[in-house]
């Protein structure tokens, strides 16, 4: 099968990239398709499945963990490159500028990606200094490959929701279900082993609280297709 050309890519939808079901949820929305709840290699196949198919950019959206000391849960960031483990893949310069200017509170700089979650204090200090990045999830690095690959726009906004000085509770990682749900029996499974988990995952809710509302914000800031202009 023949590869879309430039132009019949551009004639498509942006297609936006979540880990979590909830945050495509959020990212719903005219001129927008969502892909969601996958990981590493499986992730780069899904959208290379799906930009076979006509597509104007890739964005990666939702919340990541905090790898700046500085940054409080809720606070938005649009990046300004990602860092992949070995080097900066770059972000659609205009595309950058759109979605600062329609989000004016956002900080700009370098996003981390990471196949593994980036749960404890000493995971997350060591993985800023090595990148200097200021927040790590699992989809961005990903996507700015394949969109790379691909010769497509992409851009990334992420919302941190868990602070760089504080680990995030055992529990709450098992009960990320693989399909970007909540796995409710396996989080309680992980509390019944470890109840002192509690006052922790309740800290990790409000600040969860706190990310879904700036995440809510900014969808309704960067309006239809995510702030992409059309070529």
């Amino acid at each position: 099968m023949t590869a879309p050309s430039f132009a019949q890519r551009r004639a498509g939808p942006t297609l936006v990239v979540t880990g979590m079901r909830f945050e495509a949820g959020i990212a719903a929305g005219p001129g927008v398709e969502t892909l969601h709840g996958l990981r590493a290699e499986a992730l780069a196949q899904g959208l290379r499945q799906r930009l076979a198919r006509p597509c104007a950019g890739v964005i990666s959206f939702g919340v990541a963990g905090g790898l700046d000391p500085a940054l409080l849960p809720g606070r938005v960031i649009v990046a300004s490159a990602i860092h992949d483990g070995n080097r900066l893949r770059p972000v659609d310069a205009s595309w950058s500028r759109s979605l600062s200017l329609a989000l004016p509170e956002a900080i700009s700089g370098v996003l981390a990606g990471a196949d593994q979650a980036v749960t404890s204090v000493a995971a997350k200090t060591a993985l800023h200094a090595a990148t200097g990045a200021l927040a790590v999830d699992m989809e961005s690095h990903i996507a700015a490959r394949v969109a790379e690959e691909l010769g497509l726009p992409f851009a990334a906004c992420r919302v941190v929701i868990d602070p760089a000085q504080r680990d995030v509770p055992p529990a709450a990682v098992a009960g990320m279900g693989p399909d970007g749900s909540t796995d409710i029996w396996a989080l309680l499974k992980a509390l019944l082993a470890g109840p002192g988990q509690v006052p922790d995952l309740i800290r990790l809710g409000r600040d969860a609280r706190l990310a879904r509302l700036a995440l809510l914000a900014a969808r309704g800031r960067v309006g239809m297709g995510f702030g992409l202009a059309l070529g």
